[in-house]
């Protein structure tokens, strides 16, 4: 079978990590289009390097622009690269503009489409993450669930057929990286630092980052939240001019240059909290055993703050007694994702 995985962000380069092994594994040909969204090295190659992806065959290149034009510009670039590859299957991931571009150039050239993390909402369509993960759902034949919730979702929305509940690839990825990390990542250079010592920040949705009011609020969240507790703060390049641009005040807050997945994973093993508003980093937070503070007004992982892992930045305290998760599987995630989709093709 010959997949193409279209790709372009942090979180996708750790989705794919285990179904980039599953594939060879099974002897499957993957062709990987990495489109440029991310294109900083600690937020895109970094991965490659360190937990031996498959290289990419085309590197797009387009990053930067509103939504509309990056989206427009990788479905004029995705277009020949598919016609060209004819591959059996498209695999997209996630909820990002490039995910949304793969599905789009797919459907239109009649190419089965798999969706990895399908069925995840927020019912924020001022997301614009949103609105790529239900375009994705509703053009794919194959939509891999990493939750039961997810699986409801799409049901609400008259897609039953091709779903599967296949648990969280994410949580494969972790077990992955848990073995290889203590060898091969630094943490973070020049720090010191003591376990359950420290909270971990990340910040980096458009939502708080777009305006100096909002992005000062969150700032001083992080703050609050973090209490006493010394915070790293791996800061997301954008994040990093938008401070700069609005001349906020980032006192307390130790930032450092983004992190790569293995030196991440680490960082928040040891955590004793995480402060974010990024949806990997929720999930990574609780497979750790750390709880979470997320810095937006709803969350897509509601089963988190169910089972008592994490909590919205406004509400007062953590809604249950924290529990395990049984929806995100035994870490076999990308073996059911890879049946899935060659039962698709």
């Amino acid at each position: 079978m010959k997949l193409l995985t279209v790709l372009g962000a942090r979180p996708q380069f750790v989705k794919a990590f285990p179904l980039n092994l599953e594939c060879r594994r099974r002897g499957h040909e993957e062709v990987v289009v990495h489109t440029g969204q991310h294109f900083d090295d600690q937020m895109s190659d970094v991965f490659f390097r360190e937990l031996g992806l498959t290289q990419p065959k085309h590197r797009l290149g387009i990053a930067g622009g509103g939504h509309g034009d990056m989206t427009g510009r990788m479905l004029q670039a995705l277009e020949p690269v598919m016609e060209a590859e004819r591959p059996d299957v498209c695999v997209v991931l996630g909820d990002t503009n490039s995910t949304l571009a793969g599905a789009l150039t797919a459907a239109k050239l009649g190419v089965p489409l798999a969706h990895v993390e399908a069925g995840l909402r927020s019912f924020n369509r001022a997301m614009p993450e949103e609105i790529n993960r239900v375009v994705a759902d509703h053009l794919s034949g194959a939509l891999l669930c990493p939750t039961s919730e997810a699986v409801r979702h799409l049901a609400a929305e008259g897609i039953t057929h091709g779903v599967r509940h296949v648990g969280d690839v994410m949580f494969d990825a972790t077990l992955l990286a848990r073995e290889i990390a203590p060898r091969h990542a630094a943490v973070v250079p020049g720090w010191a630092l003591s376990r359950r010592a420290y909270a971990v920040a990340t910040l980096h949705r458009a939502e708080n980052t777009g305006d100096a009011r909002t992005l000062s609020r969150r700032l001083d969240e992080l703050r609050a939240h973090a209490g006493d507790l010394e915070v790293v703060f791996p800061i997301h390049p954008r994040t990093r001019q938008a401070i700069a641009r609005f001349g906020l005040d980032t006192g307390g807050l130790g930032l450092v240059e983004p992190l790569g997945y293995l030196d991440m994973c680490l960082l928040v093993a040891g955590a004793a909290l995480v402060l974010t508003d990024s949806g990997g980093l929720q999930k990574e937070a609780y497979f750790h055993g750390v709880p979470c503070v997320t810095l937006r007004t709803e969350t897509e992982w509601t089963e988190t703050v169910a089972h008592g892992w994490n909590r919205l930045a406004h509400e007062p305290a953590w809604r249950e007694p924290r529990r395990p998760i049984a929806d995100y599987g035994d870490g076999n995630a990308a073996a059911a994702c890879l049946e899935a989709i060659e039962a698709l093709v």
